[in-house]
């Protein structure tokens, strides 16, 4: 995993590197302000500059985050992927909106309330409690800032139980009211459908990102064009729809989200970055890929890992997907969408898992033994609400392949090389590889070696 210095920082920050946005932060010790490395305003000198790893230790030392560059809006940082699983699992269960509690999140982690406290002060400087607010506060913001939303609308899209609450926390961490951060009042229609830009660390391989999703979409509930991808969304995302249109001038995407109930807005935007791969790191990745072999020739710049909507989507995916090829295995996910599906005024969504657990599956043409496998993989996720690749792994019909594959896609996993695929065998036999050198970032190894393919 690629360590970055100081002197790195500095020198991103000085020429405003933007393939170090979100991989830190700037704070102003002369303003009080914290920013992004991109950030247009003028350069201050060093030695009024204090660099942090991530946005929770500029709030927790005071800073205040910038108005112009929009800290809140940055690339997620990959800096955690050096620690424990247990932290990076907590970040993400901490950082969801609505929060749940945190006794809830520690059980869910097979760990005490106070053991939890201790690893999320140890890497991120505050309470597990405290570092809820904080993610609320920041996605507040880029809403305030980016939508037309009225400001109880956004209470309600960030978790807090009114404007009032939503006002108190933006002036402790923002040190502005939340009126203040409107650029724009527009009035929001029946359905509230939000304009936001999601930036990404170029380079950026949209034609592989595109290619992949396109030859994978289920029609009436993906679309992909030359520049955009947009998606049907059902009940448990929402309502409504998501359009995302590619932006290379910009570095980032052009997003619309329109959802029936706002509760789902930050699910819907962090599974669409997800799919997309927008927080990925570029520099450390081709380092990994060519510590494992691939010749720097080779190397596609800016690959990027696109995710299934979700690890349900992704399982169901995998085992229809089992000894045939990708078109095939398409077909069979399409027809299983088409007859289970939630059909919407926009589309079909992806069926739920209870469609799916209740189903007999006859109009499925694959042997009785993959039926099987998915409908317990279905109860298995309608009594689940966190899948745990080992309980899946049990499952009868379903082994290693099947199971990395979700994790790769479904969870995001970066660090899962799919060495029983037959294309990547196929493809690494070319190649003096060492898969382990490529470590935490093998998942992108997989991808290059399709890439290859």
């Amino acid at each position: 995993m690629t360590q970055y210095t100081a002197s790195d920082y500095s020198q991103a920050r000085m020429s405003r590197d933007p393939r170090f946005d979100g991989v830190f932060f700037v704070g102003v010790t002369s303003t009080g302000i914290f920013c992004r490395p991109v950030c247009p305003a003028r350069l201050p000198a060093e030695k009024n500059v204090r660099y942090f790893e991530h946005a929770s230790h500029a709030l927790r030392e005071g800073f205040r985050p910038c108005l112009r560059c929009r800290p809140d809006s940055a690339p997620n940082s990959y800096a955690w992927l050096g620690v424990q699983t247990t932290v990076r699992r907590a970040e993400k269960l901490l950082s969801a909106i609505p929060a749940q509690s945190v006794s809830d999140i520690a059980a869910r982690l097979g760990i005490s309330e106070r053991y939890l406290n201790k690893l999320v002060n140890t890497h991120f400087g505050v309470s597990p409690k405290t570092y809820q607010t904080m993610q609320k506060v920041l996605f507040a913001k880029q809403l305030l800032q980016q939508s037309a939303l009225p400001v109880e609308q956004v209470a309600l899209s960030c978790g807090f139980e009114n404007a009032r609450a939503l006002q108190r926390a933006v002036k402790q961490y923002c040190k502005v009211t939340p009126a203040s951060l409107r650029k724009r009042h527009e009035p929001v229609g029946q359905v509230p459908t939000l304009t936001l830009f999601l930036p990404y660390r170029p380079p950026y391989q949209w034609q592989q990102v595109r290619t992949f999703l396109q030859q994978r979409a289920v029609a009436g509930t993906e679309t992909v064009t030359d520049n955009t991808y947009w998606r049907c969304l059902g009940d448990a995302d929402g309502g409504g729809y998501v359009l995302a249109q590619h932006r290379p001038d910009r570095h980032g995407f052009a997003v619309t989200v329109s959802v029936d109930n706002l509760h789902f807005t930050h699910k819907v935007i962090a599974s669409l970055s997800r799919v997309l791969d927008l927080h990925a790191d570029p520099q450390a990745i081709r380092h990994a890929l060519k510590n494992a072999g691939i010749p720097d020739t080779l190397i596609a710049e800016g690959l990027r890992l696109p995710g299934c909507w979700s690890a349900f989507e992704a399982g169901c995916r995998a085992i229809l997907g089992q000894q045939v090829s990708v078109k095939a295995a398409i077909n069979k996910v399409a027809t299983l969408t088409h007859e289970l599906g939630e059909v919407t005024s926009l589309g079909i969504a992806f069926p739920c898992a209870e469609s799916v657990a209740e189903s007999e599956l006859t109009f499925l043409k694959v042997p009785g033994a993959r039926k099987q496998a998915l409908r317990d993989f279905a109860r298995y996720c309608v009594m689940n609400a966190e899948i745990d690749v080992n309980d899946v792994l049990a499952l009868k019909g379903i082994g290693p392949w099947t199971v990395n594959y979700l994790q790769m896609r479904g969870h995001s996993d970066p660090d899962i090389y799919l060495e029983g695929d037959l294309i990547v065998r196929k493809i690494a036999a070319q190649h003096a590889l060492n898969p382990e050198n490529a470590h935490p970032w093998r998942s992108y190894l997989t991808m290059q070696l399709w890439q290859l393919a």
